[in-house]
């Protein structure tokens, strides 16, 4: 690729970090708007000082003081096959824009906790890394709600051994003494070949690292081979620009799993984790241009944080929460809608629901195995057939993974998630918006919320009027609205604080997605058995007492559910106590 080529593709024609440049030339008639909103929106940089030379062997800092905040990292890693790791140095991106050749290095490092895992359990890793003669202690944190930053604090060390007293220094208060009191031991090892170069971008310095080598925990191990992107200076938007060009050269797989998460996992013969979505913190004067991208980089971090366990598939709970963060991800999109049409937005959540339809089998197939199988075969004890119905639906659920694990190692599954990360950073939402809706994002988001979360709300009590009185197929158009409302309270509801209409509000719309939730459930059970082919006797007896069962069970729901319905149709709205 040419180096003007490649500076274009960099800049992108329409998701470059000067988003407001577009929105000032399509909009040159109304005096000032645009200039007024550069101010009252700016654009997101990141800058992290001036990057060293390759090759030059930087002091590490001095201890920083606690008090005086954290020092981060900004990085995403890219998973790639061994074989096909060392031609992405080729890479034409790569090739247009590297400082020089770069600079090798065998890295040695290990890891170290307490025997209870004290600090991996509350969100920190000690690690010590040899480099030469070089010996430098690293405390990492995870507490960020950034999928690409985490804390990062570097130290200087005589040895491979740690410095308690040293890292005691950069823990909370409420840690100092447990690690003062404890022994610290080894869990695991790294042994990485990395060969790390500088990229000189439109705004933006990045190192780019192909690491080559491996975890060890005991006899266990697992191989190392990724593409580490981390941001020197600028715009985190240049790290996704970056990938996508990567990916446009071969496959790879995004990833925020970190080799600390790896190692953890091995010594403990774990799969990988896949954690809830956290709840968003909003201050009530935050704007709507900062909330959309706090909501929007909350989903991509679940997504993210979700993948490597729904691929590993040992876990049920991975595919569940990959699940479930494509659902937040496209009610976060779909609150964007009223500020017009965008392509980009219609992109994205075509794209999730793709991704979405290839795991929703392996997520049925897993409740139906875990739940509803288990418990009914144990209440059911006289009934045959539980055994050829559960070898039936794990045939079926090993082929639903190869589908789920073939999508995620589709090119459109990493085109997609980086170009999402790349479209937040760049706060690319703005590039479609009128100016009267750029003046909008400038606003409170309290202002915005009011007015979705009342139509929502207003939405679900039309779909549910004469409740008793509903057929199971208008329950399930009012689930589909409730759930919608249901997303938007957990983006939105933070803007309200800790009120007592607020927790009561959550809690009754909750309690009532979960009876309506039963209806569901019933369902997809029978559409999972529907799929299983249930020729056999046996195991057609055993399908037959499940469907019976749940008939059974669905007569003793009426009554809570018509009682959830009416606490929720009763419940004070939030945005009308703050209102009032």
């Amino acid at each position: 690729m040419p180096d003007s080529d490649a500076t274009a593709a960099i800049r992108g024609s329409d998701r470059g970090v000067g988003v407001l440049d577009k929105a000032r030339s399509a909009n040159s008639d109304q005096t000032g708007a645009a200039d007024t909103l550069a101010q009252q929106l700016p654009e997101q940089t990141a800058t992290q000082g001036d990057a060293a030379a390759p090759g030059t062997d930087v002091a590490a800092p001095s201890l920083p003081d606690p008090a005086a905040g954290t020092g981060h990292e900004i990085e995403l890693k890219l998973i790639v096959a061994p074989d096909q790791l060392a031609g992405f140095n080729n890479a034409p991106i790569v090739a247009a824009h590297a400082r020089n050749k770069g600079s090798r290095k065998h890295l040695t490092s290990v890891y170290y906790d307490t025997p209870k895992r004290t600090l991996w359990k509350n969100g920190f890793t000690l690690r010590v890394r040899q480099s030469g003669s070089r010996f430098v202690q690293t405390i990492k944190s995870q507490h960020t709600d950034d999928p690409l930053k985490r804390g990062e604090w570097e130290a200087s060390v005589a040895s491979l051994a740690p410095d308690a007293a040293l890292a005691a220094a950069l823990l909370p208060e409420e840690l100092r003494a447990t690690l003062a009191d404890a022994t610290l031991e080894m869990v695991f090892t790294t042994d990485v070949h990395r060969h790390a170069r500088l990229l000189d971008l439109p705004g933006a310095t990045i190192e780019i690292a192909f690491d080559s080598g491996v975890v060890k925990a005991g006899e266990h191990s697992e191989v190392v081979s990724e593409i580490e992107l981390e941001l020197k200076s600028g715009n985190p938007a240049a790290i996704y620009e970056i990938a996508l060009r990567l990916a446009e050269h071969g496959p790879i797989k995004p990833s925020i799993r970190s080799k600390s998460a790896r190692g953890f996992d091995l010594a403990a013969g774990a799969a990988p984790g896949a954690e809830k979505p956290r709840k968003p913190r909003l201050d009530p004067a935050v704007s709507l241009d900062e909330s959309f991208a706090i909501v929007l980089r909350g989903s991509l971090q679940h997504l993210l944080q979700a993948m490597p366990a729904a691929e590993d598939g040992r876990d049920p709970e991975g595919v569940h929460q990959l699940r479930v963060a494509l659902r937040r991800l496209r009610a976060a999109l779909h609150l964007m809608q009223p500020l017009g049409a965008s392509a980009t937005l219609d992109g994205l959540e075509a794209d999730a629901r793709w991704l979405a339809q290839n795991l929703s089998a392996a997520r049925d197939l897993d409740v139906f195995l875990t739940d509803t199988l288990p418990e009914i075969a144990e209440a059911c004890t006289t009934v045959t057939g539980f055994d050829a119905l559960r070898a039936l639906a794990e045939r079926q659920r090993d082929l639903a993974y190869r589908k789920l694990r073939i999508a995620l190692a589709d090119r459109r599954c990493a085109s997609f998630v980086l170009g999402l990360g790349e479209w937040i950073e760049a706060r690319g939402w703005r590039n479609d918006v009128s100016p009267d809706d750029l003046r909008r994002l400038a606003a409170p988001a309290i202002d915005f919320a009011g007015d979705v979360l009342s139509e929502r709300h207003q939405k679900v009590l039309k779909r549910g009027r004469r409740f008793k009185k509903l057929p199971a197929e208008r329950r399930h158009r009012l689930r589909l609205a409730l759930k919608k409302l249901r997303y938007s309270i957990d983006f939105l509801l933070p803007l309200y604080g800790a009120s007592k209409p607020a927790k009561k509000y959550a809690r009754t719309l909750a309690g009532l997605q979960e009876q309506l939730g039963h209806y569901n459930d019933m369902a997809v059970t029978a559409g999972v058995i529907d799929s299983l082919g249930t020729t056999s006797t046996d195991a057609a007896v055993a399908a037959a007492a499940i469907s019976g069962w749940h008939a059974h069970a669905m007569a003793g729901v009426e009554g809570p559910l018509r009682e959830a319905w009416r606490a929720f149709a009763k419940a004070p709205t939030p945005w009308e106590a703050e209102d009032a």
